[in-house]
């Protein structure tokens, strides 16, 4: 990941936020709900486990959203922008920058639409969804899309195996913190079947369904002596991919 969305072992980062809030502004509530539709709405939904009945919902949105198609988003920021803003702004703008890229409304028409609305902020909404999408949102929201799926194999590492994190070329979107490549670990879990990620991330390495596991590292490994607790021990859930076998 990219130095704004891996600071482990960084210092001087300033006072942590403390509100517990989920959602500080009611806006942030139905950027919450645009994101939840576009994932119930998502073709990668065709190959679910559970069966969902994506390609005969009449909708427009014929694209694949994911968790992380937003990060990605999120990720593609420049830094300075990325802390400048809240974090549900930082979902609106990746959310509507897709809208546009993808063509579903120009950068124009978003303008358009915005000024409006902030002139007439009681001004009726478009219609509701039709009812089979409603339907598709609260079969989604009950039941989700695991990742798990079965094993087609035997994990290239077992429990109490010493490995590498690798160190793949920078891509726009990964699963591997960054403070951790090249550095060394033991396997501490193989967990159970694999897991696939909803999106190939190209070089990276991960998409496809492949064995995860819980790497145990010392914290003085990672970030030395002086910046470490003594006796502690980081655990990383990480892809098979992002692995390897310790000379």
């Amino acid at each position: 990941m990219k130095l704004a969305h891996t600071l482990g072992g960084l210092e001087n980062l300033g006072p942590v936020n403390l509100d517990t809030r989920v959602f500080a502004e009611e806006w942030e509530k139905r950027i919450f709900g645009i994101h939840t539709v576009m994932m119930a709405e998502s073709t990668h939904l065709s190959d679910a486990l559970q069966n969902y009945p994506v390609k005969t919902l009449p909708t427009a949105f014929k694209e694949k959203w994911t968790w992380a198609s937003l990060r990605a988003g999120a990720e593609d920021m420049n830094p300075f922008e990325y802390f400048k803003y809240r974090y549900y702004e930082k979902w609106l703008m990746g959310i509507a920058q897709f809208f546009v890229d993808q063509g579903y409304v120009s950068a124009d028409e978003l303008v358009s639409k915005t000024n409006y609305y902030r002139a007439n902020p009681d001004a009726p909404l478009p219609a509701s969804a039709k009812p089979a999408i409603s339907a598709q949102i609260v079969d989604y929201l009950m039941h989700g899309d695991s990742p798990l799926r079965p094993l087609g194999g035997t994990p290239r590492f077992a429990q109490g195996a010493r490995v590498t994190v690798a160190d793949p070329d920078a891509v726009d979107h990964t699963r591997l913190p960054g403070y951790l490549r090249n550095k060394h670990g033991t396997v501490d879990l193989v967990y159970p079947g694999a897991y696939s990620y909803f999106v190939s991330t190209g070089p990276d390495g991960i998409g496809a369904p492949m064995p995860v596991y819980r790497v145990a590292f010392a914290a003085e490994d990672i970030w030395g002596k002086q910046k470490s607790e003594p006796n502690t021990t980081i655990y990383a859930d990480l892809f098979e991919a992002y692995l390897e076998a310790s000379n």
